[in-house]
């Protein structure tokens, strides 16, 4: 469970990272983390269904 902006955070990158094709410079964090927490509507983004964290990450690609 995550409590804190900064755990959120690490599970954000930590996620984003264990797929191995890329890294946290990738992607806007910062912004992953406020729109998850929106959808969760706490910090535990566990809550979130796979998919849809996928789709706010791929929002916040940086090209």
């Amino acid at each position: 469970m995550y409590e804190t902006c900064e755990s959120a955070t690490e599970y954000v990158i930590a996620a984003l990272e264990g797929k191995g094709s890329a890294s946290r410079e990738d992607f806007d964090v910062a912004a992953i983390v406020a729109a998850s927490r929106v959808v969760a509507q706490s910090w535990d983004f566990d809550s979130i269904a796979p998919e849809t964290f996928w789709r706010i990450a791929a929002a916040y690609l940086k090209v």
